[in-house]
């Protein structure tokens, strides 16, 4: 019962999460799950959907199906859409029905390849977390299938890593973070995965560096650092200041070849002010801010992420109670709009949308803070 809510939302799902992270990539993705439940996907979690044409299905699945545990259907109707649709690839992301049945996607999309001859992948969500372990396990299969060995590495190469409109929205902040990286010098090989096909991603073992914008791009970029030696830093550049720290952190690992965590010089203390939001780019907006406004934060991230991206004093807090615990003696909140019905009328609130918790209800106030972080409204 610690992971029921009942006055705030939950986030984004992991099978959702899966279907972000490859949504432009030209592959076919299929949920695991009941009929009907690909609208909660494309209504509430996929703001490309009504723009973008994308190949994400469902597979349908009825009570006697999951009951019998009739593959052979659901492998013969994949089979049957490929070979009409000719996707790159062909990814197949559990729910929780097939994670009680014990359904093995690993098999069946191994049994689809052979059929297809088609690339395919099964991935093992279940429902039962977050669109940060669902995109991570997207992001390293498309780098263990398709990122191609024997290039060269290109001067001041460089891919962004954790790229979905669950953290960035589409308001214009990853061609900001593109902006930011060309006009100090660095040659943008590829984004994953918004605004680079997948023949660009293929190409990113020619980078000398990688920057992992979301805890969702970390995976990928320790499976590229295993395949290519290539070091990562993490953060987000946005405010002017942080900018330079984040590009001076580039330089750094690619001089030494060791990853950089770029926000990891702030200070920290137990502040009475907390941004509530995803550990990579609450941390970096921790640290613009303070270099910015010379305020200081603490981070308070609801989800799943590494220990070592939080620093000393911030809090991993999952569950509704574990978080109301958390904002007890609070005076200044930053958060999704949402967490406002958790938090004491007198906390000062500054609203801060987050997609993967609020979904659309919020999108047109979700501020490109990459930009200036300034446009966060005190």
């Amino acid at each position: 019962m610690k992971q029921s809510s009942a006055f705030i939302s939950t986030y984004t799902a992991d099978v959702s999460g899966v279907c972000s992270a490859l949504y432009e990539l030209g592959g076919m993705t299929i949920m695991h799950d009941a009929s009907g439940c690909n609208s909660t996907y494309s209504t509430h979690d996929e703001p490309r959907w009504y723009d973008m044409d994308s190949m994400i299905y469902i597979t349908g699945l009825t009570e006697m199906e999951a009951i019998m545990g009739d593959d052979e259907k659901m492998i013969n109707d994949i089979v049957d859409a490929a070979n009409e649709l000719k996707p790159k690839f062909i990814a197949i992301a559990g729910t929780p029905i097939p994670m009680m049945t014990g359904t093995d996607f690993h098999a069946i999309a191994k049994v689809i390849e052979e059929k297809t001859k088609i690339p395919s992948f099964g991935i093992n969500t279940n429902g039962m977390h977050s669109y940060i372990l669902g995109a991570g396990q997207a992001f390293v299969e498309i780098a263990r299938c398709f990122t191609v060995n024997g290039l060269h590495k290109i001067k001041r190469g460089v891919n962004i890593l954790g790229a979905t409109p669950l953290d960035y929205s589409i308001n214009g902040s990853i061609d900001s973070i593109k902006r930011r990286l060309t006009d100090a010098g660095f040659k943008v090989l590829s984004t994953w995965a918004m605004g680079s096909t997948l023949d660009e991603i293929k190409q990113s073992g020619a980078a000398e560096v990688n920057i992992v914008i979301s805890s969702t791009g970390l995976p990928a970029a320790k499976e590229l650092q295993k395949k290519f030696g290539t070091p990562y830093v993490i953060g987000v550049p946005m405010g002017k200041q942080f900018t330079v720290v984040i590009m001076e952190a580039l330089d750094k690992a690619i001089n030494t070849g060791k990853s950089q965590i770029a926000y990891d010089k702030r200070t920290t203390c137990e502040s009475d002010a907390v941004i509530i939001g995803e550990s990579i780019y609450s941390e970096s907006l921790a640290a613009a801010l303070e270099l910015a406004k010379n305020m200081k934060l603490k981070v308070l991230c609801p989800l799943e992420t590494k220990s070592n991206l939080l620093l000393r004093g911030d809090i991993l807090a999952e569950g509704e109670d574990n978080i109301m615990a958390h904002l007890k003696d609070v005076k200044t909140v930053i958060a999704d709009p949402i967490y406002r019905t958790i938090i004491k009328p007198d906390v000062k609130f500054i609203s801060l949308p987050h997609e993967a918790f609020s979904g659309r209800i919020y999108r047109k106030n979700i501020p490109n803070l990459v930009n200036n972080v300034n446009t966060l409204s005190y």
